[in-house]
């Protein structure tokens, strides 16, 4: 039996021991980020008045707490923090607005990238890859380009577009279209954009983006302009490349499983195109275990704080889960090809090497 269809077997025991959350850790959790993150806040103002350098100190304690508030934020869009629906809705939206992330509509594109796993058809990550066959077909210029757009360190330009540009222009844009498509008479009940799949998802959108930028008029206020958004972007920006990169080693790896719609199969995803980051103890608690990330897309009802608990039980059935070290990462993010015929991502020096299908 291959491990998927072990696992597929087992899955149903595996869920039914650890995908009960407990509010109390919960609580735990939302006490032990954000009051730590907020005397953060507090010292970074009291830090500028005696140096920069210890202002940027500071921040890069900033970014990890950051980190671990959108992974948390993650955890609520799945229900698996809380056992109270509406407790997982109300500190989702609060972690939601720390991120400068709406997070109903983040949560419900993420939905689809757990339905479509492995399934590079449906979806194609952060980097958007294309197959090694565009990629033949590409120019040079288009191939540099395609490498460049990739390259790791622009990787914090695309997590300031991803945080802190593209919710707010495209909440901003898709209002003007509403606002003109209803002075023009039109009913708001029947517009469409490409921006918000339903009303819900709007109204999610609207309450972020007031909330957020309300926020920013308050902090510019109370400590400055200036110290608030140097702070705030520096943070955000480092903490969304944080997040990136560890999101896209999880499923962009040497030899990582990409399915296309024939033959594509969840739990062979689960265990052959997922990995589990090896990363020391304190980086996985700034990452909500999050590296265990094989056991979060076998089921993502187990609440962070059990995936830990559930490697070491069910360790035996995880053992051909590809494994990527803190140091290998960089070398990860540069598989940014999809191999189709051989059902996996590759890297561009592979394709260059002509050990691509």
């Amino acid at each position: 039996m291959s491990p998927g269809s072990l696992i597929k077997a087992r899955k149903r025991e595996i869920v039914d021991r650890f995908t009960t959350p407990d509010n109390f850790t919960g609580f735990v959790q939302v006490a032990n980020t954000l009051i730590p993150y907020a005397a953060l806040w507090y010292a970074a103002v009291l830090s500028a008045e005696i140096s920069y350098w210890l202002t940027a100190g500071i921040v890069l304690l900033m970014v990890l707490f950051l980190t671990r508030i959108f992974v948390l934020m993650h955890d609520c869009g799945h229900g698996s923090m809380f056992a109270s629906g509406p407790l997982n809705r109300g500190f989702g939206f609060v972690f939601g607005v720390l991120s400068a992330m709406p997070q109903y509509v983040w949560s419900q594109h993420h939905a689809y990238h757990h339905a479509t796993n492995g399934n590079w058809d449906k979806y194609r990550g952060p980097f958007v890859v294309d197959t090694v066959d565009d990629y033949a077909a590409m120019s040079e210029k288009q191939r540099r380009r395609y490498r460049l757009l990739r390259f790791l360190p622009l990787l914090p330009l695309h997590a300031f577009m991803y945080a802190l540009f593209m919710p707010r222009y495209t909440w901003l844009k898709g209002s003007a279209q509403l606002l003109l498509h209803v002075v023009r008479g039109g009913k708001a009940a029947d517009f469409k954009t490409r921006y918000w799949a339903t009303p819900l998802e709007y109204r999610h959108m609207t309450w972020n983006n007031v909330v957020l930028l309300s926020a920013w008029v308050a902090m510019s206020f109370a400590i400055g302009p200036a110290l608030f958004f140097a702070v705030y972007i520096a943070s955000l920006t480092l903490a969304t490349t944080v997040g990136l990169a560890v999101f896209t080693v999880q499923h962009n790896f040497p030899g990582s499983y990409a399915s296309g719609d024939e033959g594509w199969d969840y739990f062979e995803a689960a265990i052959h195109g997922t990995s589990c980051l090896e990363l020391p103890a304190w980086l996985n608690w700034f990452t909500a275990d999050i590296a265990y990330h094989h056991i979060h897309h076998l089921s993502a009802t187990i609440p962070n704080y059990r995936l830990a608990e559930c490697q070491r039980e069910y360790a035996a059935l995880f053992t051909e889960v590809p494994r990527v070290r803190l140091s290998q990462i960089p070398h990860a993010l540069e598989y940014i090809l999809w191999d189709r015929r051989a059902r996996r991502i590759a890297s561009i020096a592979e394709f260059d090497a002509g050990l691509t299908a």
